[in-house]
Formats: C-alpha cells, sequence, structure tokens
C-alpha cells in the first residue's frame, strides 16, 4: 500500500487517534485517587508512587509499566481502583534490571482489591520465571475488607503473594522491601519475608494488628508509632533492617543495595549491534486496517519491526496463513509466527482466507518452533487471527489433529515466547498463537486489539437465538424493530468485551503499546529472560 492512497492515510488516522484515546485516557489512570489524595499524601513528606518508581530508577532506563489499565471501570460501588491501586513494571536500578511495585497510596489507601493481588502475583511471576530482582516500595492498608471473600483464602489469593516470597528466595532471586508508609496485617509479612527491609520513619509503620484492633482484643492502650513505628520495629523488635529520615534517602539506600547484586548465568540468547528498521517505522499506522475483517500484507508489519528490514521466511510457499521466520530485533536473534492476512493460495491451488489457521499453516508453525527451541531462539508471536478453519473439507483433513501438534509445541517449547495481539484475536487461535493461558513472558496489545471467543457479530447473531427462544417460551413475540433493536444491543455489550482496555483491566495483557514500542518491549524481555538458562525441549510432544 502506498503512503500516498487514500486507504493508506484513512488508516494512519484511525490508529494514531485509538492510540491517542488511550494515552489520555492512561494520563486519566495516572491520577490515582484523585488531586485531593495526592495532596494528602505529598502533605505528610511522602512522595506518590510514580514519583518514588522514577526516582529510584537510573536516570537513562526506560520504565515499562505492566498493568496501567488494570482495574479499568471495575468495583464502580467503591468508586474504582486505578491501577489496580499499585503501579509496577520494568525497569534499571543501578544497572541492574529488576520488577519495581509500588502501592498507590491515594487509591483507598492502598488497599489490596482482588485485582491488586492478580497483579502483585503477575509482577512475582515475571521475577520469578526470568531471574529478576524484585523491589516493593509497601504503601498499604491491607485487603480491602469488602471484598475480603475474593482476595483471602484460594490458591490465587493474597497468601499466594508470601509464599512467593518464600521460593523467590530460595531461588536466590533478590528482593528488598521498603515500608513507606502503613503495612499491616498479613501484608506485614511480605517486607518481612524479602531479603532486606527498610523503613521510613514518621510515615512508615508495619504491625499485625494497628492500635484499635489491639484494644478491642486485649484491651491495651498505644499508638500507631509506639507500637510498630520505625523505631519500635529497629531498635526493639529488629524486624526492620534500617530507618531513614525521607523516602529518598530510603530510596537511596536500595541503590546502594542493588549496586552490590551479582549476575546469574545466562541463557546464552544471541544478539548482535541493534539496527534500526530500514522501512519507516511510522508506516505501521498506515498498514494496518482500520477495520478488522479487511485484508492486509502482514510482512509489511513485520519488516517495520525488525532490525534492518531483514526477515527470512522458513517454508515461504507452504502453509501460508501462518507466516514463519527469522529476524533480529534491537539486535536480539528471533523467530517470528505471524498471522498472514493476504488471502492466498494453497500449493494445492486451493484459496485460503487470511487470519485463519489451515492444516498446513499449523504443522508448519509446530516444526519451526521446534527448529527455534533447538537453535536457542526467543519467540515472538504476532497476533491477527480469527481461529482455525472449519467445515468437512478441513475436519476431514485433520484440523484437530494439527492443531493440537502447533498448540502441544508451542506450550511445551522452553525458549521465551512473546505476544503481541495487532489485530483479532479470537477463540482457539488466541491459544495456538500463545495467548494469556500458554504463559509468555510478556504479553502486549496494540490499540487495534479484538480478544474474545469470536467475533462481535457472530456471536450477537447466536445470542440473539438463544434470547428469542427464551422469550417465545415467555409467549412474547418479537417484531423485527425488536429483533434489531436487541441484535444491537447484544453487538454494543459484546463489542464492549472485545476492547483492549477490557482485556487490559482484568490482566488479560499485561499493557497496551504503541506498535512504535513494540521492539523495546520485545528486547527488554529478551534481556530480562537471559537471565534464566533453559531446560531441554522435548521434540517426541508433537510425534503424532
Amino acid at each position: 500500500m502506498n503512503p500516498d492512497d487514500l486507504a493508506f492515510n484513512k488508516n494512519e488516522d484511525y490508529n494514531k487517534l485509538l492510540l491517542s484515546n488511550y494515552r489520555k485516557l492512561a494520563q486519566e489512570i495516572h491520577m490515582g485517587g484523585g488531586k485531593k489524595s495526592a495532596a494528602k499524601q505529598k502533605a505528610k513528606g511522602k512522595l506518590l508512587a510514580r514519583e518514588r518508581i522514577n526516582y529510584l530508577k537510573d536516570k537513562d532506563a526506560d520504565f515499562l509499566e505492566i498493568g496501567t489499565f488494570v482495574g479499568h471501570e471495575m468495583y464502580p460501588e467503591y468508586g474504582g481502583c486505578p491501577s489496580g491501586g499499585v503501579v509496577g513494571g520494568i525497569t534499571k536500578v543501578s544497572g541492574r534490571q529488576c520488577i519495581v511495585v509500588a502501592n498507590d497510596a491515594t487509591v483507598k489507601a492502598g488497599a489490596w482489591f482482588p485485582i491488586t493481588c492478580k497483579k502483585n502475583l503477575r509482577f512475582q511471576e515475571i521475577a520469578l520465571e526470568n531471574n529478576l530482582p524484585i523491589i516493593y516500595l509497601v504503601d498499604s492498608a491491607g485487603v480491602f475488607l469488602p471484598l475480603q471473600d475474593e482476595i483471602f483464602p484460594d490458591k490465587e489469593h493474597f497468601g499466594r503473594i508470601f509464599r512467593n516470597n518464600a521460593i523467590l528466595s530460595s531461588r536466590g532471586i533478590p528482593q528488598i522491601a521498603a515500608v513507606m508508609g502503613s503495612c499491616v496485617a498479613g501484608g506485614a509479612y511480605l517486607p518481612i519475608m524479602s531479603d532486606e527491609a527498610l523503613i521510613v520513619d514518621k510515615t512508615g509503620s508495619i504491625f499485625l494488628a494497628g492500635s484499635y484492633l489491639v484494644k478491642a482484643a486485649i484491651g491495651e492502650d498505644i499508638d500507631n508509632e509506639s507500637l510498630g513505628g520505625s523505631k519500635a520495629q529497629t531498635d526493639l523488635s529488629g524486624v526492620i533492617d534500617d530507618r531513614f529520615p525521607d523516602d529518598k534517602s530510603c530510596l537511596d539506600r536500595i541503590r546502594f543495595l542493588m549496586d552490590k547484586v551479582g549476575t546469574f548465568e545466562q541463557a546464552g540468547f544471541s544478539r548482535k549491534e541493534s539496527k534500526k528498521p530500514r522501512l519507516d517505522e511510522k508506516g505501521i499506522y498506515g498498514h494496518l486496517p482500520s477495520e478488522r475483517s479487511k485484508p492486509y500484507n502482514s510482512l509489511e508489519l513485520i519488516q517495520r519491526l525488525v532490525d534492518n528490514s531483514e526477515f527470512e521466511q522458513y517454508k515461504e510457499n507452504y502453509g501460508k496463513t501462518i507466516i514463519c521466520g527469522y529476524a533480529r530485533i534491537d539486535g536480539w536473534a528471533v523467530g517470528i509466527v505471524a498471522n498472514n492476512r493476504e488471502l492466498v493460495k494453497s500449493e494445492k491451488g486451493e484459496m485460503q482466507f487470511g487470519g485463519v489457521i489451515y492444516s498446513d499453516s499449523a504443522e508448519k508453525a509446530a516444526r519451526f518452533i521446534m527448529n527455534c527451541n533447538q537453535k536457542k531462539i526467543p519467540l515472538v508471536f504476532l497476533q491477527d487471527v480469527t481461529g482455525f478453519m472449519v467445515g468437512s473439507r478441513s475436519e476431514h483433513g485433520g484440523i484437530i489433529k494439527d492443531g493440537a501438534k502447533l498448540v502441544s509445541a508451542m506450550s511445551n517449547s522452553t525458549v521465551p515466547k512473546f505476544t503481541v495481539i495487532m489485530g483479532n484475536s479470537y477463540g482457539a487461535g488466541n491459544y495456538a498463537m500463545c495467548g494469556k493461558a500458554f504463559d509468555p513472558r510478556l504479553i502486549v496489545a496494540w490499540p487495534s486489539a479484538k480478544i474474545a471467543v469470536m467475533g462481535g457479530e457472530q456471536a450477537a447473531k447466536v445470542l440473539l437465538q438463544i434470547e428469542k427462544a427464551s422469550l417465545a417460551k415467555k409467549g412474547k413475540e418479537i417484531t423485527p424493530e425488536k429483533e434489531q433493536e436487541l441484535l444491537n444491543r447484544i453487538i454494543d455489550r459484546y463489542n464492549k468485551q472485545t476492547t483492549p482496555e477490557y482485556a487490559a483491566s482484568r490482566l488479560w495483557v499485561d499493557e497496551i503499546i504503541d506498535p512504535l514500542d513494540t521492539r523495546k518491549w520485545i528486547s527488554t524481555g529478551i534481556e530480562m529472560a537471559n537471565n534464566a538458562p533453559l531446560a531441554k525441549f522435548n521434540v517426541g510432544i508433537i510425534q503424532t
């Protein structure tokens, strides 16, 4: 597509508008609990969560925030929970790549909602998978009591945080915690199960039960500072290692400690000098259609993501609805598995729909994944998929068997996997192309992403038939006008659930990103994955 074409310009305007809308939404979310709440924190001499991270990280380091949109439009009955009440991501401190997690005390005093717990577990998962040190900046009132039954007792609830603390320590992955505000009840175990625990004088406090509960439980009269303030927990109990007069001096000590952290054995992924794509990266906006159903040349996007726009295809003329090939991204060697969105002709002369996985493309991708594992090449999945091909020809040709080969090879892959949802991510196509359930080290979405079990129009027609049958049983007649109204309502509701912000709010994806930041995310991901040596890949899993 020529940059001067009307369609190119229309696509470019549409995709840039989408991106602008998400940037505006992110800015609103960054306000946390609002200006009044932020002012109260500042009046106590405290830095806000993102200010703490910005001060702590190296000045020239990026901060790749994970979960900006977590909690978006969730818990409206409680006033919302922007970013899940916790801010975190990947950055560098004293030259060492790490995860930094900071409670946002402007959001319900940093209380833990169910989605807060899920987000914190995601940070720990990334640290465990990649041997990344993790820094906790604690400022939390503990579990949000009105929702305690959704956060307290289950396997992936609050207790899992402390289990992970212990596992991280057992693997020698450093954890440093700074108590910079409240740290109450079960949450008090998080900093104390870390390897180093620091506290800020006057603003920091840590105890299993606050003064009101102590009074109610045993009748003792004591204030919170005397009970669990910085002097009590350093000089008297020895629970905390060191105390500091303010936030900045505490964060300075963390930088000092991180400067002394050693390195892990590396996986040894190939990296050479980074080169910018030869083709204009901004062309992504114009080549990606504004209508998700329209075909386009996926190679145009790939060549704008890889170094020097050099991409060597694997089995170029076979299984054409999936593109596989080798390239470098920011110098790192990668194997790319991407859905081809063009209408193509198979080796048998049959026309195949773009974005659909056929038997030959599934078989090709499975073999390519095996090859990347044997060569120790990280995998990048670029999703714009509507699912597997259906119908008698596909069923009789063994599409389920070939699809199972792809899913098995991808699931058992031991090289790190990274997933970018560029457009559609529907049904079993989401699974086969390494959706969230298949443990990508990072999974991000472009603003153009759509994630659902099927497209809105198709799903709405199925749901409409169910609703019509239900109304008919009640003896209600449906006029054509009523039917159309019902269909539109279903489509609107369903489409809202397919948006990237809906997915990001529930942490189905780690972040919604500008397509131009894709190279940075993948490069950062491979750099962190390089800290964790690989297990051996079992090639026998797809021999069926």
